[in-house]
């Protein structure tokens, strides 16, 4: 590669900048001349944007400043992203109306982001996808007629390193200085449900928003003076409290109001309009596997969420996930793709939700890059958009998930195929909205052995799958619909009891799933704790037949473990840490091999839940 030649250029005059542009120039540029009192009027507004006054100002879900690198003065911000977080910096800032203003930075780092809410106007962001060194992001806008404040922030994106940001100014004439809101009164509930609790309040004046605080942590932030807390458990005591916020502050919190939820009503309701009581059944839609092949027309209406088995990548580390339907050789009375996907519909129009299942025993699914991870959402989307699917289940085996050596926090994981999976659900959860489906089957080594062991280990020596799931669940918990261990072709594994459990009767799927339902120390960390899963998120994962998988149980067995996990009897010697009449239900392997004996398990589970 040549050497470019330099050549050193005489010094200006030091002129004002306006004496070295022609009025043409000007014109031609779009640029006009600033009087001086205009010029006066403009300001940085932006608090500590060079971050030497450590985060002071910046309100970020992860970060702290740094000596190095930096791109002016002494320090700088460094951000991680996580798994569930794209680690957002942001202060909120107070403006002039219907004026201009440009924000500007300086950032390091892949996909890192610097934007403006709040504008009144059009909100703005601009972005690096690659700044190996210092790139300046610039970007302008103007107020709305009524706004006083806007929010400016800098972000990572899920999965990716940590990225730097410096210098960010935002200039424009500044707004009137405020003093914090008074406190909130008048706090009261409204109506109240298994899952939600109303709020409302008087308002206040000067106060451009309110933050909501259950049990002592802010869960939300609204505009106006009522609010609705969702994602509650039901028959559970809650306290609330509010406070109002302007560009100044936020004001102290207001007088304590308490609400307990209602139980769970028999009848139906829960996350994604699933029935109170759901069976999950996988389908095998690419293959047949000795039980034969079922149409999704003659899956029976017992069956409430259908999983079709499977989706798989074409390799390993590629991400691009290929659903092929099972071919006429295989499966001689196989439908059309036009009657395959009216039935769909006619399965969806009944209530019912099918959803893609991505991986099994023989579909690997490593998302080792961030290319990988993109591949399998837009892949992934095809398939739901191609068959008018409801969503996703996660059903990641082998050698799928595994944990880095240095990798020894579940809530704040490192490793690339966790934190791309993460990274990679969340995005087509936000792309889908609130009616998308989520759902997992893990095996209990990848969760519930996570008790005794987790990923390598502190000393090392340990299969690094140990718990693996644990860091996915936790992340994508609140997106979650269901979880559905399988509790099947399965080692012996310690409860909460201390003791081990085997395949073959209830103990093992109480046991199982009451670890689920109170919690548990990863590796016996007393202060890393897996919180518990509501209920209504847990389904008992179990082999329709023996021919389906190792640990099928009879149906007698299934009911002692329904009975002991909802009503408290028939727990034999395992003594559970609660009682959880909300339990989802089941799920099983498969409608296929169930078909094949019968429908013994369909049968039972309509018996006990009818």
């Amino acid at each position: 590669m040549e050497r470019a030649v330099v050549q050193r250029a005489r010094p200006l005059a030091r002129r004002p900048l306006v004496t070295l542009l022609t009025a043409a120039a000007l014109a031609a540029s779009g640029l006009t001349a600033l009087t001086s009192a205009a010029r006066a009027a403009d300001a940085d507004l932006a608090r500590n944007g060079g971050f030497e006054s450590a985060l002071d100002g910046w309100t970020c879900t992860a970060g702290t400043t740094v000596t190095s690198p930096v791109h002016g003065g002494t320090s700088a911000l460094k951000a991680t992203p996580a798994g569930a977080d794209n680690a957002r910096c942001s202060q909120t800032v107070s403006v002039k109306p219907d004026s201009p203003y440009t924000l500007s930075g300086y950032v390091r780092g892949t996909y890192v982001y610097l934007g403006a809410s709040g504008t009144g106007t059009t909100d703005v962001s601009t972005w690096a996808q690659s700044a190996p060194d210092w790139q300046q992001l610039t970007t302008t806008f103007r107020t709305g007629p009524s706004t006083t404040r806007v929010t400016i922030y800098t972000h990572g994106w899920y999965g990716t390193g940590a990225y730097h940001a410096d210098d960010i100014s935002l200039t424009g004439p500044g707004g009137e200085t405020q003093q914090p809101p008074a406190v909130p009164g008048g706090l009261k509930t409204g109506s109240v449900t298994s899952s939600a609790v109303a709020l409302s309040w008087s308002p206040v004046p000067g106060a451009t928003g309110y933050a909501v605080y259950r049990d002592g942590a802010k869960v939300s932030t609204v505009t106006g003076t009522s609010t609705t807390v969702t994602g509650l458990t039901p028959s559970t005591a809650y306290s609330f409290q509010v406070t109002a916020v302007n560009d100044a502050g936020e004001s102290a919190r207001s007088a304590t109001v308490t609400a307990t939820t209602a139980q769970r009503p028999d009848d139906g309701g829960g996350s994604s309009d699933l029935p109170a009581h759901a069976l999950v059944g996988y389908l095998h839609a690419s293959f047949a596997n000795g039980s034969g092949y079922t149409r999704m027309a003659d899956v029976p209406d017992s069956w409430d969420v259908i999983d079709l088995a499977f989706g798989e990548p074409t390799s390993v580390t590629s991400g691009d996930i290929r659903f092929e339907r099972c071919p006429v050789a295989e499966c001689p009375n196989v439908e059309s793709d036009a009657e395959f996907k009216a039935a769909i519909k006619a399965k969806q129009a009944a209530g019912k939700k099918v959803l893609i299942s991505i991986g099994g025993q023989n579909g690997q699914v490593q998302l080792t890059s961030t290319a990988a991870r993109d591949k399998f959402v837009s892949s992934v989307s095809a398939i739901i958009d191609e068959y008018g699917l409801d969503g996703l289940d996660i059903d990641f085996e082998g050698h799928s998930l595994s944990l880095n050596a240095d990798d020894t926090d579940f809530k704040n994981p490192k490793t690339p195929v966790i934190v791309n999976l993460v990274s990679a659900v969340k995005t087509l959860k936000a792309k889908y909205g609130d009616g998308f489906v989520l759902t997992m089957a893990p095996e209990t080594f990848f969760v519930q052995l996570g008790y005794q062991y987790y990923g390598t280990g502190k000393w090392g020596g340990q299969d690094p799958r140990a718990g693996a799931y644990l860091p996915v669940i936790h992340a994508l918990r609140d997106d979650l619909t269901l979880l559905h261990v399988q509790d099947y072709n399965s080692g012996s594994i310690m409860g909460l009891d201390n003791q081990y459990h085997s395949m073959g009767g209830a103990d093992f799927h109480i046991a199982m799933t009451d670890m689920l339902l109170t919690g548990f120390p990863v590796a016996g960390d007393a202060n890393n704790v897996f919180p518990p899963l509501r209920p209504d998120q847990v389904a008992i994962g179990m082999p329709a037949s023996t021919q389906a998988g190792n640990g099928r149980v009879s149906p007698a067995e299934v009911t002692k473990a329904l009975n002991c996990l909802t009503k408290k009897t028939d727990c034999g010697s395992y003594a559970t840490h609660g009682t959880w009449p909300d339990l989802r239900g089941l799920m099983t392997w498969s409608i296929n091999w169930d078909r094949y004996s019968n429908w013994e398990f369909q049968k039972n589970f309509d018996a006990y839940f009818g």
